[in-house]
Parts: structure tokens; C-alpha cells; sequence
């Protein structure tokens, strides 16, 4: 029997689906080995996929239903699955909470023993209790919304995979009205970071990317005002992809911009308090939080972590400038590249943060950042470890094996490209 490409596809699909299904078991307790062995397996079996959708021009229909389904299946099997006890899903059930009674999650601890009888099963493990919320103001009034409709952690959850879905949808009206291969819809949905991070402990990150995705569909088809107000309200659940803004410039009106602004501002009305800005913990995050952070790490030794902070965001800025000048035209990977720039600076590198490039990952451009989706894989561990009492700290090795992986394939990209461009310079001379 002849093993086509969609065949390979097939098999690639059900070795992932076996292998996160079992993963999805050790979910709550992340449980070393047992849970970072089938994920990394998927991992691998995702960049083979990954691989046939480079080299087959075309597959068909049913190969991307079938695939898609597949998907879904594991989607499933994660979100039957309890988070662990201190995951964030429940600091933003708490948030939600404590808002629709009255209260403010950017002043409220959750530790405060005033407090105690506000918590509910599900929100007395949640992380850092003894700090307020860091979330900007648009992820803290989704939290609202949704607990209002039905307050746990299955209710975010579910609200989460249904955005991860409208994200499918989206991409393959953006594929078909491109003329790209639909099959690239399967390097968005194979990806298994949105099995753990999304149908599994739940991040809202997924909210601001389908936001964000939204804008770009919306600066495609020159609807300006639609994505400068887009993309505010993606800034408004996260702060990463306010790096992006030089990709705007001029392809939006001031107004719209305006209009944007106001948005955002609006959104922040409900929390504002005489003498207080409505950050929470934003400060004492950034001066305190680290994880998976070599580059940010070195910068420390010489400068203030605000300083350093800074220089994250610049060279996101920098990177968008870079791209808008070596491609006018709107690219996904215009979008990629400036926000994986500034994470690679960033003083967290949280798995669930590399959810906001995946929507932009369809050119060999890109593949430097595909790998780094897999790469951070091992970085599981460290949660492991803290089950063992140990530091929680990334180790050497496994920031060696993350970023040396990228680093390696920016390399051979490059190198790849340097041929190709040479070969052309010879043939025309």
C-alpha cells in the first residue's frame, strides 16, 4: 500500500490524538514524565505535519474535515479534564466573582481573611492569593461576563474552546479568499499548546488573539475603523500585541485610532478609583516575575527590570517597523515576528504566551517560531519539579534545548534563503 501524503497526514493525526488523549490524563497534576513524554510526542508528530503541509500543494476536502475533527477530539479530552488547583482559570473565576459583587480585582487580595467568606471551592487554591489582578481591563470584564452566565471553571473553559474555534473558522475564510492552501488551517488547529493551554487549564490569552486575528481580517479588507477597534480590545486582554501598533500606521485613520482609544478607555470606567490606577499587580510582576527568561535574565545584570521591560517592547516595536518596511503589503508573518520578538525579551515566557502567534504561522518564514511552539514543551517540567519541592526555575538544559532549537532553525532558514537567493543571482547573470 502506497503511503501518500494524506495517508502520512492521517497517521501523523491519530499519533497525536493518541498521545494527547493520554497526556490529557495527567492534566491536573502535570506529573512529570508521564504527562511531558506524550506531549512532546505530539510535539514531534506536529512539526512531521507540519512538513507534509509544506511539500503537498494541495489536499483534499476531506483530509482537512477529517483532520479537524481529530482536533476536536482531543479539544475533548482536555476539556473533560480538572486544571490543577492553582492554575490561573481560577484567579479569573475569582475575578469574575468578586466584580459582579461589588468589589474591584485590581484592589482586593484574595488572602485577606475580610475576605474568606467571598471564596468558593473552586477559588481558594488560586495562585499568588496574596496579590490583586494583573489582567488588563477587557480580559477582567470577560471574566465577568462569563461567570455571570455560569460561574466555574468549565464555564471558562468552554467559552475559551469556542473561541479557539471561531478562530478555525476565521482562518479558513482568510485561506480561501487568499488562494492558500485550506490544509494550513491544520498548522492552527494540530498545535498542542491549544490543547493543554486552551481545553486544558484555560488561559484567556485565546480571547485577545481571536481579537487580534479579527483586526488583521478587518485591515485586510480595509475596514479600518473595525480593526483599529480590534485590535484595542485585544490590547485590552493582553499587552503583548500593542508592539504591533507601527503595522497600523497609516492603514488606519486617526479617528479610528480615536475611536479605539476611547474603547479601551471605556473599558476601564467600571474599575477607576479616586488616587488609584486600576494595574493591580502589574508592577510587582514585572519586578518580581521571571520564567524561561535567558535574554531578559543577562539584561538584568546590568539594568532595572522596568528598563528591560522597556527595551521588550522597543524591540517588538523595532521588528513591526523592520517589517512594514520590507513588506508594505499585510502578511501574517508581519504579525508573528514583532510579538515573538519582544517575548524572546520578555522577564515570563509562559508556554500559554506563544498562543498569540499561532493564528500567523503559514510561511517557511515562520518556521523558526513553529519549532519554538514544540520547543517549550519541556518547560512542563519545571511544574513537576515544584510538585517536588524544588526551585521554580527553568533549568539550564531544557532553556538550552528551547531556544538552541530555535536558534537552529533560524539558521538553517536563513541559510536556505541565502542559497536560493544566490541561485538566482547566478541564473540571471
Amino acid at each position: 500500500m502506497k503511503l501518500t501524503p494524506s495517508r502520512r497526514l492521517y497517521a501523523l493525526g491519530l499519533v497525536m490524538l493518541a498521545a494527547l488523549t493520554i497526556c490529557s490524563r495527567k492534566l491536573g497534576s502535570m506529573d512529570g514524565p508521564s504527562f511531558i513524554i506524550p506531549l512532546a510526542v505530539a510535539g514531534i508528530a506536529y512539526l512531521l505535519a507540519i512538513r507534509e503541509l509544506f511539500f503537498t500543494p494541495r489536499f483534499p476536502r476531506r483530509v482537512i474535515v477529517i483532520g479537524l475533527a481529530l482536533g476536536v477530539l482531543w479539544h475533548l479530552a482536555f476539556l473533560l479534564m480538572p486544571p490543577g488547583s492553582d492554575d490561573d482559570i481560577h484567579r479569573y473565576v475569582w475575578d469574575g466573582r468578586v466584580q459582579r459583587l461589588g468589589y474591584s480585582p485590581y484592589i482586593v487580595v484574595p488572602s485577606d481573611p475580610a475576605l474568606a467568606a467571598l471564596h468558593t471551592p473552586e477559588t481558594r487554591t488560586l495562585n499568588n492569593p496574596d496579590l490583586p489582578s494583573p489582567y488588563p481591563a477587557g480580559a477582567e470584564l470577560f471574566f465577568r461576563a462569563i461567570t455571570a452566565i455560569h460561574e466555574s471553571v468549565f464555564a471558562l473553559k468552554v467559552a475559551f474552546v469556542v473561541c479557539d474555534f471561531a478562530i478555525v473558522l476565521v482562518l479558513l475564510d482568510i485561506l480561501g479568499r487568499s488562494g492558500q492552501a485550506a490544509h494550513w488551517v491544520l498548522a492552527y488547529a494540530w498545535n498542542p499548546l491549544l490543547a493543554t493551554e486552551v481545553a486544558g487549564t484555560g488561559h484567556v490569552d485565546i480571547v485577545g488573539v481571536l481579537l487580534l486575528l479579527l483586526s488583521f481580517v478587518a485591515l485586510e479588507r480595509r475596514w479600518r475603523a473595525v480593526a483599529a477597534l480590534a485590535f484595542g480590545l485585544a490590547v485590552a486582554v493582553k499587552l503583548l500585541p500593542i508592539v504591533l501598533l507601527p503595522l497600523y500606521w497609516r492603514r488606519v485613520r486617526m479617528r479610528d485610532a480615536a475611536l479605539a482609544a476611547v474603547a479601551v478607555g471605556l473599558l476601564y470606567v467600571p474599575f477607576f478609583n479616586p488616587g488609584r490606577i486600576p494595574i493591580g499587580s502589574l508592577g510587582t510582576y514585572v519586578q518580581s516575575f521571571r520564567f524561561n527568561d535567558p535574554v531578559f535574565t543577562t539584561l538584568e545584570r546590568v539594568a532595572a527590570p522596568q528598563l528591560v521591560v522597556g527595551l521588550a517592547v522597543l524591540v517588538g516595536f523595532l521588528t513591526a517597523i523592520w517589517m512594514r518596511i520590507k513588506a508594505p503589503a499585510l502578511s501574517a508573518d508581519a504579525f508573528a515576528w514583532p510579538m515573538a520578538a519582544s517575548l524572546l525579551c520578555a522577564p515570563v515566557v509562559y508556554p500559554w504566551y506563544l498562543l498569540w502567534l499561532l493564528p500567523f504561522l503559514q510561511s517557511a518564514s515562520t518556521v523558526p517560531i513553529i519549532i519554538w511552539t514544540v520547543s517549550i514543551i519541556p518547560t512542563y517540567y519545571v511544574w513537576h519539579l515544584r510538585a517536588l519541592g524544588r526551585p521554580w526555575l527553568v533549568p539550564g538544559w531544557i532553556m538550552l534545548l528551547e531556544y538552541g532549537s530555535v536558534v537552529a532553525a533560524a539558521a538553517v532558514t536563513g541559510f536556505r534563503r541565502f542559497r536560493r537567493r544566490a541561485a538566482t543571482g547566478c541564473s540571471t547573470d
